[in-house]
């Protein structure tokens, strides 16, 4: 096994060997650009892990980690216009850098080149890849929808927004774990065990996304502080928040969130100062907290030895007290 940095760095060196830049060069152009912005490279790095956790090379599951972090990409590209959303990690969008069309054309793109990543596994592996990867892909289409159909309700509910979350963010680092799982051709039970691991740590992360979305910085967030208040998206926080507030400050809250304003600064303290008054800030921590434990509980089903598991734990600690 490797520690969090190596993976990152095997997998950055993998990604830098491939030939994006192709022509149509307004096609590729922004696909290499959003793959090149960076981020921590979580997914790819635990499909990696995975693999080497049931005793497989991780070389042997570079082409797997590669389809995940393309596919995670093209869906952050067709988010990223959805939610009008100006920077990503820190800077322009592709439907901001280039326009509308090419971020829809471009993602297309990306989501076709995921699946041909896994043409270079055998039969059997590849059938069991492509099997995975189509119903996560639409399960985050999905999960996508939800979200977008929340904007316009306000009667969306605690479990109703977990669901949602699974769906857009958690199916994919579950998946990602069990593609590694896959590529070693680990059992079944284990298999499905660390798709639990990762399903569990899939939801304290966004869970954290939506914390850090109100209370991160700036300048170590990359994204927007606010963007969720400003979208007027319900999240985990102001659910809670809405669930312990006085009738007057719901009231007030959710007034709060059927606005569309030019200048935001306000609007955004405002539902800040709500977060924390009525304990959804600690509520939401609390639930990360809960999700990362839940995670660790499967560590103990797996049958691998004691030093993987706390490599997986250190993992999901980290991921648990990320800034970014």
């Amino acid at each position: 096994m490797h520690d969090i940095s190596q993976y990152q760095d095997f997998f950055i060196t993998y990604l830098k060997n491939q030939n994006i830049q192709k022509e149509p060069k307004n096609l590729y152009e922004p696909i290499d650009y959003i793959l090149g912005l960076g981020g921590k490279r979580m997914r790819p790095v635990l499909t990696l892990m995975a693999a080497e956790v049931f005793d497989a090379n991780y070389e042997t599951a570079l082409p797997a980690a590669m389809a995940v972090e393309v596919f995670h990409n093209f869906s952050l590209v067709h988010d990223d216009i959805m939610d009008d959303a100006p920077l990503r990690r820190g800077q322009e969008t592709v439907h901001e850098k280039w326009d509308l069309n090419t971020g829809i054309l471009s993602g297309d793109a990306m989501l076709i080149l995921a699946y041909q990543y896994f043409e270079q596994y055998e039969p059997i592996i590849f059938r069991d890849l492509a099997k995975l990867f189509s119903k996560t892909a639409l399960e985050v289409c999905e999960g996508q929808q939800w979200d977008v159909d929340f904007e316009k309700r306000n009667d969306v509910t605690i479990p109703e927004y977990l669901k949602m979350i699974e769906y857009k963010t958690a199916v994919l680092v579950a998946a990602a774990m069990k593609m590694g799982a896959i590529v070693a051709k680990t059992s079944e039970k284990d298999g499905d065990l660390i798709y639990d691991f990762g399903l569990n740590l899939g939801l304290a992360f966004q869970l954290q996304d939506d914390y850090l979305d109100a209370f991160g910085d700036p300048e170590t967030f990359g994204k927007q502080v606010g963007g969720d208040i400003i979208e007027n998206k319900k999240t985990y926080l102001y659910l809670k928040a809405i669930a312990f507030s006085s009738t007057e400050k719901a009231v007030e809250l959710k007034d709060l969130f059927t606005l569309k304003l030019e200048d935001n600064l306000n609007k955004i303290e405002t539902a800040k100062a709500i977060f924390n008054e009525s304990g959804a800030s600690k509520a939401t921590q609390d639930a990360i907290e809960m999700y990362t434990f839940k995670a660790f509980e499967t560590l103990e089903k797996m049958d691998i030895n004691a030093e993987k598991k706390n490599i997986l734990r250190t993992f999901g600690e980290n991921l648990m007290g990320r800034k970014v």
